[in-house]
């Protein structure tokens, strides 16, 4: 079967990616019509928008050298058009973005976006102008916001072009647009055809998390992406200042430090520390309140209880191991980012460390927290599709495209039974996946899919270039 595909010319590669691409756009559609009223549900809608991706993935993968210079044209067109169909309604399934904006329009009143509360009587005048955004907002009537001072600078500009969660959301999708172009950019370095992108280009969650409802971490995404540019061309100076980009947008950027990290270097780790005293002094008038809605965030999702962690409620399920604090975890969790740590500090920090040897640990490090602390929102993990586009493999596409489903069924209602059930599909999905992709690697027939590990090309040899 694969011979047959790999005799195959490039139209009909182009063809079937076109046939496809028009099958993502309508289920962009029914996605709009389903935020409307219900007609399919959003797992309907998810399950068929995945499976299209999946083929979409084996297309390029069984197909690799049939591909001419209208394909990429293909999957460039339909994911813009898909995004351009999520961009006009309003978000996608989760309301941050009112938050964005909104604290954008505070920011136009000479008001720190620290100080109050949505509804405190002090930011009362900007509300008629802006009930749309006040009124959609969550947490408004006890949140401070919580978003990092990059991320409000980037609100304050927005929303001087235009106080509106379309423009917001259009913000978001250039970013995606920086993304993809960064992603091309490394693919070429690493002597892979850029068709390989169709890998983020495509992905659902990204489309619907990112695109559809303009979650923030589209542009640490771009930032971190642009961050292993520079870290490619050996510029540090740059590295740090697109890594702490990221991190003063989304925090969790920062634990890609030990794999972006060379040996002897202090430009890096000082544009970072640098760039955190420079973007918080912005907003210290308000004091300690600069660090906003953090605190109660971690009471309130379950980190400080332990009740969001299911590795952790994994091992209370084992008898005799009911009581195990959520201490325990964090010590293990601890453990494990430091040998993360360590295996970057090996690999990837050396002065004579081969350019691409970054990547591994890097992944690693991302992957670990994510499968550490178990996010229940699916955007938390939007981040880790570069990662896939740059070194697929199939657990952590199990991993991403699982919860991005599990995510629109009845399973996705916070903490409880319910959400421990999720993540038991979840994670044993990615082990049998794990499974899966020792068994081809061993199996004749099946071996040469993949390219032998190296520093310099850890992905599968279907993606390669001739």
């Amino acid at each position: 079967m694969r011979a047959g595909w790999a005799e195959a010319r490039p139209w009909q590669t182009n063809v079937a990616l076109g046939l496809i691409g028009l099958g993502m756009i309508a289920v962009a559609r029914q996605l709009v019509v389903e935020e409307d009223h219900y007609v399919l549900g959003h797992a309907a809608v998810s399950c068929v928008h995945l499976g299209l991706y999946l083929a979409a993935l084996l297309v390029v993968w069984l197909r690799p050298a049939n591909v001419d210079r209208w394909t990429f044209g293909v999957i460039l067109v339909v994911a813009v058009a898909c995004r351009l169909v999520v961009l006009f309604p309003p978000p996608v399934g989760s309301t941050d973005v009112y938050r964005y904006a909104w604290d954008g329009v505070v920011q136009h009143a000479h008001i720190n976006p620290y100080r109050y509360v949505a509804s405190d009587p002090a930011l009362a005048a900007l509300r008629e102008p802006n009930q749309d955004l006040y009124d959609s907002m969550n947490r408004r009537d006890y949140a401070h916001t919580i978003y990092p001072p990059v991320a409000q600078v980037l609100f304050y500009l927005i929303t001087w072009i235009s106080p509106t969660v379309t423009a917001m959301k259009t913000a978001m999708m250039l970013f995606e647009g920086l993304t993809l172009w960064g992603l091309v950019l490394m693919l070429r370095e690493m002597g892979l055809r850029r068709e390989q992108a169709i890998v983020y280009a495509w992905c659902p969650l990204v489309m619907w998390e990112l695109a559809g409802a303009g979650h923030l971490d589209a542009t640490a995404m771009a930032f971190i992406v642009l961050a292993f540019l520079f870290r490619y061309k050996e510029k540090p100076g740059w590295v740090g200042v697109f890594l702490g980009l990221a991190f003063l947008t989304k925090f969790y950027p920062i634990v890609l430090f030990p794999a972006l990290y060379r040996r002897g270097d202090w430009k890096m780790p000082a544009v970072i520390v640098g760039m955190t005293v420079g973007f918080y002094a912005m907003y210290l008038s308000v004091g300690k309140m600069v660090f906003g809605f953090a605190g109660t965030y971690v009471q309130e999702e379950g980190m400080e209880s332990g009740t969001r962690y299911f590795l952790l409620s994994l091992v209370q399920h084992v008898p005799g191991l009911h009581g195990t604090p959520n201490g325990v975890f964090l010590g293990f969790a601890a453990v494990v980012m430091l040998g993360v740590t360590v295996w970057a500090w090996v690999v990837a920090t050396p002065k004579d460390a081969k350019p691409m040897a970054f990547l591994r640990p890097a992944f690693g490090a991302a992957m670990a927290l994510m499968l550490l602390f178990s996010p229940h929102y699916p955007w938390y993990v939007a981040w880790l599709v570069p990662f896939l586009c740059l070194m697929p493999n199939l657990p952590v596409l199990a991993y991403v495209g699982g919860l991005f489903y599990l995510c629109t069924t009845a399973m996705a209602v916070g903490y409880g039974p319910k959400q421990y059930l999720l993540n038991e599909y979840l994670y044993g999905t990615v082990v049998a996946a794990v499974i899966i992709e020792v068994i081809l690697r061993q199996t004749p027939w099946t071996r040469g899919w993949f390219l032998p590990s190296t520093d310099d090309l850890p992905v599968l040899s279907s993606a390669v270039a001739p």
